[in-house]
């Protein structure tokens, strides 16, 4: 159920991109982070190349593409390992999609307290007990 926000800047221009951006993005997310696509929201913002600046120059001066990954995920649900093949898989894949990109590209995975997130008007820990409850209730 994570949130996540893209924003890119590439010279490349399709009236697929973003959606292309967001189908990557989700399956990623999906097979490394093992979180469920239909739960996951995601955000695709294009900025223009010359408000995006890094080392000093626009990025526009420089001819390279880059985003910006903000992913909130609960807390403890991913391992170290897991966050960085997720870093270096999306790298990979949004080189692919937006070109050549400044090293200076960044994703951050936010982890969330569960009883501070959720989704629907639940938090994720009260998801999380009331899954644990109706597993000890067909239990018994």
């Amino acid at each position: 159920m994570p949130l996540i926000t893209v924003a890119y800047t590439s010279s490349r221009q399709s009236p697929s991109l973003k959606a292309d951006i967001a189908s990557a993005v989700s399956e990623l997310t999906a097979g490394i982070l093992h979180k469920d696509p239909n739960v996951t929201a995601i955000i695709v913002k294009s900025v223009d190349a010359g408000d995006w600046f890094a080392g000093g120059k626009s990025l526009a001066e420089q001819k390279l593409a880059s985003y910006w990954i903000d992913i909130h995920v609960t807390e403890g649900t991913n391992t170290k390992d897991e966050k960085a093949a997720y870093l270096a898989a999306m790298f990979k894949r949004m080189a692919e999609i937006l070109g050549s990109l400044h090293p200076e590209t960044y994703l951050h995975v936010d982890e969330v307290r569960g009883d501070a997130y959720g989704f629907g008007g639940l938090s994720q820990e009260r998801r999380y007990i009331a899954g644990k409850l109706d597993v000890s209730l067909k239990a018994a």
